[in-house]
C-alpha cells in the first residue's frame, strides 16, 4: 500500500479544503491528468494505480492525526470535525488507457470540490511509484545519497549560505514513499537549520518538521466560476482567503495568469495585507525584480516581504537566486523533483490540473504556456483576452 495515511499530501490541499467548506461547499469539479514526459508509457500501470486509488479510498483520518491538524494555529475546529468524517470515494474517480494515444492513460477526477480536493497529490504519488517500481527494479540508492550529500554539501560547505532556507516540496514526484522519507531524514540530520520545513504533512508530523503551503492554482482557477465577474476573479480569491484566514497563510500565488496580470491585481491593499507571493513559472529572476519594484512603488518595504521561489529548482538555482536577491527580501526556496526523485532516472512530468468548476472551464495561463491546461480553445481565448494576455502565453 503505497499511501497509507490521508496526512501524506501537501499542506495547501488542507488549507484549501479548509475554504471550500466554508465559502464554496456545494462547488463541482473536474480534473484531468497529463504526462509532460515524451515517450512514457503508462498502459502497463493501469491495474496496479487502480488497485492502491482503492486502497487510498479505504482511508480515515486517526485521532492522532485529527490531534495534529487541531493542533496548527490557522485550522479552524469544525474543520477537523469535518475531516474526522472525511473518506476519499472511488466513484469520483476513473483510471483507464486510452485507446487513440498509445501509451496514454486517462484520469479523471469529478465530483463535489470537498470531496475530490484530496485525490491529486497522493494520486500523483501513486502513478510515479507504480511506474518506477516496474521500470527500476533495483534503484541504485547510492547513486541518490551521493547525489544529495553534494546537494547538501553546496550549502552547508558555504559560509555566506548560512541564511539559506530550503523546503522539501516533492511528494507529488517523488520516487517513492520510502525513498522521500530517507530524503528528509537525511536533510533534518545534515541539512539542520538550512531546512525550513516540508509540504507534507505527514512527514512534517513524523519528523517535528514545519508544514509549509498556503493556496495552489486550482483555487484561483476555481474562482473563475464562483466569483462574480472573470476580470475580478482573482481579486475575488485574495479577498475570500484573506476573509478565511484573517492575515494567516499569507502567500499569494502569482501566475495563474501571469506577471503582468498578477501586478495588476495586487495593489497597495493587497501587498500590504500578504506576507509575500510565490513564483512558480517564467524566468524567476525577472520576477523577483519585478515585485521588489512593485512594492517599492506601493510603498512597501520589500524586505519585510517573502519571496517564496518553487519552480523546478535545484540547489544550484536556489543558490543563484539567493546570492541575487540577499538582504533586498525575505527569501524561501520550495525544491521537489530535484530532491525527492534523483537517483539517475528521468523523472515523469506529471500534473492533475483543475479544467472545470461548476460545469464552466477553467484554466491557467502562465508565464511558462508549456504548464498551461485546458480544453477549451474558445474560453482560452476569452480569458486571454479579459486578462490582457498576449497570445504568446496561451
Amino acid at each position: 500500500m503505497i499511501i497509507d495515511s490521508l496526512l501524506d499530501t501537501d499542506l495547501y490541499k488542507f488549507t484549501m479544503m479548509q475554504v471550500v467548506l466554508h465559502q464554496f461547499p456545494g462547488a463541482q469539479v473536474e480534473y484531468r491528468f497529463k504526462c509532460r514526459t515524451p515517450g512514457v508509457d503508462l498502459t502497463p500501470d493501469v491495474e496496479s494505480i487502480r488497485r492502491e486509488v482503492a486502497d487510498l479510498c479505504t482511508l480515515r483520518l486517526t485521532e492522532g492525526e485529527l490531534d495534529y491538524l487541531r493542533g496548527l494555529r490557522f485550522v479552524k475546529s469544525d474543520f477537523v470535525d469535518f475531516l474526522a468524517l472525511f473518506q476519499l470515494n472511488t466513484k469520483y474517480i476513473r483510471i483507464e488507457p486510452i485507446a487513440d494515444r498509445p501509451g496514454e492513460i486517462d484520469v479523471g477526477i469529478r465530483g463535489p470540490w470537498l470531496h475530490t480536493i484530496l485525490f491529486e497529490i497522493p494520486v500523483l504519488a501513486i502513478i510515479n511509484e507504480v511506474y518506477f517500481r516496474r521500470t527500476v527494479p533495483a534503484p541504485d540508492f547510492a547513486e541518490g545519497r551521493r547525489r544529495l550529500r553534494t546537494k547538501i554539501a553546496l550549502v552547508r560547505d558555504d559560509a555566506t549560505l548560512s541564511e539559506v532556507r530550503i523546503a522539501d516540496y516533492g511528494t507529488r514526484r517523488r520516487f517513492s514513499r520510502s525513498w522521500h522519507d530517507e530524503v528528509l531524514r537525511t536533510l533534518k540530520s545534515d541539512l539542520r537549520e538550512n531546512l525550513a520545513g516540508t509540504s507534507n504533512v505527514m512527514y512534517a508530523r513524523a519528523h517535528g518538521l514545519i508544514p509549509l503551503g498556503t493556496m495552489a492554482h486550482e483555487y484561483l482557477q476555481a474562482c473563475q466560476a464562483l466569483g462574480p465577474r472573470l476580470r475580478d476573479s482573482q481579486t475575488f480569491g485574495f479577498e475570500t482567503w484573506a476573509r478565511e484566514y484573517r492575515g494567516d497563510l499569507g502567500i499569494a500565488l502569482s501566475d495563474v495568469y501571469g506577471m503582468d496580470a498578477f501586478l495588476r491585481d495586487f495593489d497597495m491593499y493587497f501587498c500590504k495585507l500578504f506576507d509575500g507571493a510565490r513564483h512558480d513559472s517564467g524566468d524567476p529572476i525577472q520576477w523577483g525584480e519585478r515585485l521588489i519594484a512593485h512594492y517599492q512603488h506601493n510603498r512597501v518595504d520589500p524586505r519585510t516581504k517573502t519571496l517564496v521561489f518553487s519552480d523546478g529548482l535545484s540547489f544550484g538555482r536556489v543558490i543563484e537566486l539567493y546570492r541575487r536577491f540577499r538582504g533586498r527580501a525575505r527569501l524561501a526556496f520550495g525544491v521537489g523533483t530535484h530532491l525527492t526523485n534523483d537517483l539517475g532516472y528521468t523523472p515523469l512530468q506529471i500534473v492533475i490540473k483543475m479544467v472545470r468548476c461548476n460545469g464552466q472551464p477553467v484554466a491557467k495561463l502562465t508565464d511558462s504556456p508549456e504548464k498551461n491546461m485546458c480544453d477549451d480553445p474558445a474560453y482560452i481565448a476569452y480569458l486571454r483576452q479579459v486578462f490582457q494576455i498576449s497570445a504568446e502565453c496561451a
